[in-house]
């Protein structure tokens, strides 16, 4: 049996589709769901009735740059809370093996091609310090089990997700969604130009969720590895180049304008896939502009 949490959010139905497919057996669980991983004793239920044999975690408390600078409080106790009861029911019953995906955003601030060696070579940028450290405290949840009761835990390093049924909120959604629902809003409108935060400089690899999703669950049978391992393609884009791709697909005919009083986050984050092709006999395979578009009519027809 394969636990899903996190299942009713962007990568965790993605996860629960792919798993439906592939006819294999789980139980997906949300706090939607009416279970809230937060809580020790929910949690703990929850593995006593279930028994999973395989978790693949997809349950985090997230959002785009906005969202972290105003709730950096309840990123922190949030996400701490669901690793550590996680970790500890994992332990409890048995569970033969972890899947835990974590943002790259808990790459050092100054790292520009991300590589798991130099995972720890530096501070996180203040724009995401946050969740970048609560993210790679479950590493360090993982290491401590593994060292301690042998656990099998897998932790995969994914860029920023991108694709249809993403977050389209002002706070919630990052750069990629906030850009599609203002270049849809502005040509709706008749607006005369769309405003970009930042300088368009920082660039960023994006990950389309399905890419993200296959990942997760190939995680389930490749060989035990305890350090993280990065997915990825080490190909990023501006977001000024982002923008106009967006612009062209949506058919927008006005201006791009620039808000550099807004917040760039880090400079440059792209990340090296190579270790994770090798292991995975896989990498990402999705096109980012096909992907782009996709997004794009999704949102279209459910926004």
């Amino acid at each position: 049996m394969i636990l899903v949490t996190g299942a009713t959010g962007f990568l965790g139905k993605r996860v629960c589709r792919m798993l439906a497919a592939a006819d294999k057996e789980f139980t997906p669980t949300a706090k939607s769901l009416g279970v809230d991983l937060r809580e020790r004793a929910q949690t703990l239920e929850l593995f006593e009735r279930i028994r999973p044999q395989y978790v693949l975690n997809c349950a985090s408390f997230v959002g785009g740059i906005q969202f972290g600078q105003r709730h950096p409080v309840e990123l922190f106790q949030n996400n701490l809370q669901m690793t550590l009861n996680l970790l500890e029911a994992s332990r409890l019953h048995g569970v033969t093996r972890v899947v835990n995906p974590i943002s790259n955003c808990a790459y050092p601030g100054e790292a520009t091609l991300f590589k798991e060696d130099e995972f720890w070579d530096g501070p996180l940028h203040e724009s995401v310090m946050v969740y970048g450290f609560v993210r790679k405290a479950f590493w360090v949840g993982s290491w401590a089990y593994a060292q301690q009761h042998n656990m099998d835990i897998i932790n995969i390093i994914l860029s920023n997700m991108y694709g249809p049924e993403d977050h389209f909120e002002a706070e919630r959604s990052h750069a990629l969604g906030a850009l599609i629902m203002k270049f849809v809003n502005a040509k709706e409108q008749g607006a005369p130009f769309v405003d970009v935060w930042g300088s368009g400089k920082p660039v960023r690899e994006w990950l389309h969720v399905d890419d993200g999703a296959q990942a997760m669950v190939r995680s389930l049978d490749v060989d035990p590895c305890i350090d993280p391992i990065n997915i990825g393609v080490a190909k990023g884009i501006s977001v000024l180049a982002m923008a106009e791709m967006i612009k062209d697909i949506v058919g927008y005919q006005g201006d791009i304008k620039l808000d550099p009083s807004k917040t760039d986050g880090a400079p440059y984050k792209t990340v090296d896939g190579s270790k994770g092709e090798k292991h995975f006999l896989w990498k990402p395979e999705i096109d980012f502009k096909q992907g782009v578009a996709e997004t794009i009519e999704w949102y279209l027809q459910n926004k």
